[in-house]
């Protein structure tokens, strides 16, 4: 059983990789064996996980990427291409959410949050698509969201962007499975991140979803991972 869950000589990429859940999935993948890039747009923190992905002991390289940005995917590619001869497992992290009141929602807000958490997903698995169709144990996992299938208040360009993020997997899923490629979402409970902090720590939003949690508390980044592990090894091979 041991052996299923072992990602040893795969090649992973985690795009939005650099912060919260992405970072968490990096590190994650990085000690089931896995030789892990983490990625985003800012190169100080790609070469800060890069050094953390180090002391891990697996091989990386430090590059940093725009996914709405489609030729600096391509550059991408062609590194990971020239480094490593393809590609495994790739993870769609990146996300941005606004809050306000929709009927008060600007355009470019909206714009802004469907661009980096929908298109960047779609344009990001495009882009990698060439070298996943080449392995035989290609995995993609993207980030969905609670928001994907739940109405929360004034939240709705996130909510819109990350249903299109659900949606959007299940596609791929029906349309590379026969390629080999396994597409699935991981549709988090309530963690806390740099990305919804402002929303959820000592606010009325925040203590009610942990009352509305099972388990009376939010969750830990380390808690989630897991579930990527598993859906980029062998033991997820009937799973799309």
């Amino acid at each position: 059983m041991r052996s299923t869950f072992d990602l040893s000589g795969r090649r992973a990429l985690v795009v939005g990789g650099t912060s919260g859940l992405g970072r968490a999935s990096a590190l994650a993948l990085a000690r089931a064996g896995a030789r892990t890039v983490a990625t985003g747009r800012r190169s100080a923190e790609v070469d800060a996980v890069a050094v953390e992905i180090e002391a891990i002991g697996v091989s990386t390289f430090r590059q940093s990427a725009d996914a709405t940005d489609p030729r600096s995917l391509e550059s991408l590619r062609a590194r990971v291409e020239d480094e490593w001869g393809g590609l495994d497992i790739l993870v769609y992290a990146a996300g941005r959410t606004v809050k306000a009141p929709t009927a008060e929602l600007d355009l470019e807000s909206w714009n802004a949050v469907r661009t980096v958490n929908l298109e960047g997903c779609l344009l990001t698995c495009q882009a990698f698509f060439p070298l996943l169709k080449e392995s035989p144990h290609a995995r993609i996992v993207t980030f969905a969201s609670l928001t994907s299938t739940l109405a929360f208040h004034q939240v709705a360009a996130y909510s819109a962007a990350k249903a299109g993020v659900l949606s959007l997997t299940k596609s791929l899923g029906c349309e590379w499975g026969p390629l080999g490629i396994r597409v699935n979402a991981v549709v988090p409970g309530v963690f806390v991140t740099d990305l919804n902090r402002e929303l959820l720590e000592g606010t009325p939003r925040g203590q009610e979803l942990r009352m509305r949690t099972p388990l009376g508390r939010f969750g830990q980044a380390e808690e989630l991972t897991p579930a990527g592990v598993f859906l980029a090894s062998d033991a997820a091979s009937f799973i799309t």
